[in-house]
């Protein structure tokens, strides 16, 4: 595989919103488990601050009911 091909195939992954959503929810997840929810009100807000750069709503879209970039971390 190629590296243009390598690129176009992150390119569409990190474009699916579904896709980007799961990965960061089990992430989140996984983080919250290990530490026992000791940091979940910080581990929610990185994972709002990626999930505004990564998926659909990097193009301009929103987040719920506030629009990509009012991230308050």
């Amino acid at each position: 595989m190629g590296f243009d091909s390598f690129k176009n195939k992150i390119n569409d992954v990190l474009g699916d919103e579904q896709q980007t959503d799961k990965a960061l929810d089990q992430a989140k997840n996984f983080i919250n488990d290990k530490t026992g929810d000791k940091y979940a009100d910080k581990v929610e807000q990185g994972r709002d601050f990626v999930d505004g750069k990564v998926g659909d709503d990097r193009a301009g879209g929103t987040t719920g009911d506030r629009p990509v970039g009012d991230d308050k971390v």
